[in-house]
């Protein structure tokens, strides 16, 4: 039952997709200084998505990662801390 409802969801969007698709079916020019490209809307608007999608994930594991390095940071310091005390 939840593979049919994975499914059903799946062929929602890929149908929207397709609509979307052949409803902004012209072309947009880029100009990006050394190449001049033109591309479909939808394709346009995926690239976007998928790139915007990439970037946000790893400006969010780039910030997990300086989270984990800061918390591990303080954890030695208190380690560090607490046994130079114990050796006075």
């Amino acid at each position: 039952m939840r593979l049919a409802i994975t499914l059903l969801i799946i062929l929602v969007f890929v149908l929207a997709g397709v609509v979307f698709g052949a409803l902004n079916a012209a072309l947009v020019p880029f100009d990006l200084g050394f190449v001049r490209v033109s591309v479909p809307k939808g394709a346009a608007v995926l690239a976007a998505l998928v790139v915007g999608w990439i970037l946000g994930g790893i400006v969010a594991w780039s910030g997990t990662r300086v989270k984990q390095r800061r918390r591990q940071r303080d954890r030695d310091r208190r380690s560090s801390a607490t046994a130079s005390a114990k050796d006075s």
